[in-house]
């Protein structure tokens, strides 16, 4: 998939501590290493490796009850 300033996206990653966590994300800028995005998990702008995306797509809607 590929990744575009202006989408909200859901991803896979491996952070700085070798920790698998789940993101969503608005992508600001990217570039060939590195994704520029608003992460709404960590409610701040972060800088994402893009050798560290295990697996990207688009939000899931959610059901509820």
């Amino acid at each position: 998939m590929t990744i575009k300033p202006g989408s909200t996206l859901e991803l896979i990653y491996l952070d700085s501590n070798n920790q698998i966590t789940q993101r969503t994300i608005k992508v600001l800028r990217t570039n060939n290493d590195t994704v520029l995005a608003f992460c709404y998990t960590k409610r701040q702008v972060r800088t994402f490796k893009r050798n560290n995306i295990l697996s990207v797509g688009p939000i899931r809607k959610r059901v509820g009850a």
